[in-house]
């Protein structure tokens, strides 16, 4: 049976880079620039906050010990934890010192007064990556030491510190991996409180009453679903499935198994060397051109183009984002 987190994730190629470990003693704040990459934080001891900027209307988010911030790096923070001593650039602050842990704050030359430590890092994804997962979650997302996921979450904490600041032999790898894993844990989060989340695919894939249907669609896209079909496995009327379903997802459920399809596409033509023909039955399509001008449709562009554009461009290289 088909796993639509799975499915979608693997689409957007989504890869967890830890940055440096900190460790800041007495009093600091320091102000991080936008990214527009997908990042988080987290204080692994002791408690600290960050300051969105105003647009943003989150008011100040405290952190305990334990909890994470994923947030969508387009806006600018200060994080710290005093308001009586000068906001310092954090680039600068992490390039002071050397080694997997940067050190600041005003004591640390004298090792006196409160002692935070954390780690932070972001989440690479591909095109398609940053248009469904940076539209389908909020802008700033604090997941709390005392939720429910909250053993979880400690002990990937825990681990993911141990592994950015060692100099165990793979280390960096396992780093990343565990990474992964907790940026997986936090989507599970959100799915949990999913009537937080935007309209949109990640809602709809947490919505118990339309998960029949969705799975359906994603076991077999190439099918020529009909609106009856995934109503009856949804149980639930024509009318109150599509009402449900658009509620969600914000689109009709055969917009939402159109998009997934072209979805397909785009990573097949991108991967593989699969012909035009074959690409195009695979996903339901009985010729040629219903494909093309469906594909073209929805993305501006053949599928021919399309293919060739996406294999004249190489990735940028990854940008070493050295700050938590």
């Amino acid at each position: 049976m088909a796993d639509p987190l799975t499915d979608t994730l693997a689409l957007t190629e989504a890869h967890c880079h830890v940055s440096r470990g900190f460790e800041a003693t007495g009093e600091w704040a320091l102000h991080y620039p936008a990214t527009n990459r997908l990042k988080f934080t987290a204080a692994v001891e002791g408690t600290c906050w960050i300051d969105f900027d105003d647009e943003l209307a989150t008011g100040r988010i405290e952190l305990e010990p334990g909890d994470v911030v994923l947030f969508d790096g387009r806006h600018e923070f200060v994080k710290g934890n005093s308001d009586a001593v000068p906001v310092e650039d954090a680039v600068a602050a992490f390039g002071a010192t050397d080694g997997p842990i940067a050190r600041f704050g005003s004591g640390t030359l004298t090792g006196e007064g409160p002692r935070v430590v954390g780690v932070g890092g972001h989440v690479s994804l591909n095109r398609t990556g940053e248009e469904l997962l940076m539209r389908a979650l909020p802008p700033v997302i604090h997941l709390r030491a005392t939720d429910e996921q909250s053993s979880t979450f400690h002990w990937l904490l825990n681990r993911l510190l141990h592994e950015a600041t060692t100099a165990e032999l793979g280390a960096s790898l396992a780093a990343d991996d565990v990474a992964h894993l907790l940026f997986l844990e936090a989507l599970r989060a959100c799915l949990a409180q999913a009537e937080d989340l935007p309209v949109g695919w990640l809602r709809a894939i947490a919505d118990e009453r339309i998960a029949p249907a969705l799975r359906l669609m994603h076991d077999e896209p190439g099918r020529a679903w009909q609106l009856d079909e995934l109503a009856r496995a949804a149980a639930m009327s024509r009318t109150t499935f599509a009402e449900r379903f658009r509620s969600v997802a914000g689109v009709p459920p055969l917009t939402y198994l159109l998009n997934w399809r072209m979805r397909l596409a785009e990573r097949a033509l991108r991967d593989d060397d699969q012909s035009l023909s074959a690409l195009a039955h695979s996903l339901g399509y009985t010729s040629d051109s219903a494909f093309s001008n469906a594909f073209k449709r929805v993305n501006g562009v053949a599928p021919r183009r399309f293919r060739e554009a996406a294999r004249a461009t190489r990735a940028a290289p990854e940008v070493d984002e050295a700050t938590a």
